[in-house]
């Protein structure tokens, strides 16, 4: 069975939604000129504030009709964990990933209208920090790592299942006001590909694919070890638990 339709505008937009809100939530924090940085002139409180903004972005996704649809990837990278844990088919993932990156590029166009404000931090693109791309590809391997723990441990709960999109803007406060400075706490190629199309800013762009991915495997392989085996994602979502409205979700027995 193909991945319908709908699920895949479902992705796309959300994605879209998520770099463009959530960027602009970085711009508007850090850019040129920034009100912000008047009436909140320490940098870690304002990484903490954006990555609670931005993280409240991807909750409130989860529980919009982008999570009934599609679950609320809006990340390659919650994608391949789903599929790696069994919870959602491997002929999907294809679809949910083009649709994320199309959609973050789609989603980053409307930053151009920050002008240079946006223009002065690259429109909110990620780049490894001053200790080098090496400590920003681990930083990038540690919070994403967190980001699927978390997620596995939530969604794979049936007492924390419901406040999953609740978890993240806390998880996102905590990392982005703790490790931006090191290769700015992206845990997403969709959030980052975006913003580097449109401002062509392109500096170790490696570190956001190959950081996310072993971030990723690493969480999946420790929730298959035996003392995290309690946790049985039964369904690829962060909310809407009890849908299924295509059929593409495999639930295990």
């Amino acid at each position: 069975m193909r991945t319908p339709y709908q699920v895949i505008a479902s992705e796309f937009a959300g994605t879209a939604v998520l770099v463009a809100v959530g960027l602009s939530f970085v711009i508007a924090d850090f850019g040129s000129g920034s009100i912000v940085s008047h009436w909140m002139p320490q940098p870690w409180l304002r990484r903490a504030l954006t990555g609670l903004l931005f993280g409240a972005t991807g909750g409130l996704l989860a529980l919009s009709p982008v999570g009934r649809v599609s679950g609320a990837h809006i990340n390659p990278i919650v994608t391949l964990a789903f599929w790696w844990r069994g919870t959602l088919e491997g002929r999907h993932v294809p679809a949910y990933v083009g649709a994320q990156l199309l959609g973050a590029v789609a989603g980053a166009l409307p930053l151009l209208l920050w002008g240079h404000v946006g223009a002065s931090v690259h429109f909110g693109a990620t780049d490894p920090g001053r200790w080098g791309a090496w400590a920003a590809a681990g930083g990038e391997v540690v919070t994403t790592f967190a980001l699927v723990a978390g997620l596995l441990a939530f969604t794979g709960h049936r007492s924390l299942r419901p406040y999953t999109p609740f978890f993240l803007p806390v998880l996102y406060a905590l990392m982005v006001g703790l490790e931006a400075p090191v290769s700015g706490t992206s845990t997403n190629p969709a959030r980052s590909i975006g913003p580097a199309v449109i401002a062509w800013h392109w500096p170790g762009f490696w570190v956001y694919l190959l950081g996310p991915v072993l971030g990723a495997v690493l969480a999946v392989a420790a929730f298959r070890s035996h003392p995290l085996r309690l946790f049985e994602s039964e369904v690829a979502k962060l909310y809407h638990f009890e849908l299924d409205l295509h059929g593409i979700f495999r639930k295990h027995a």
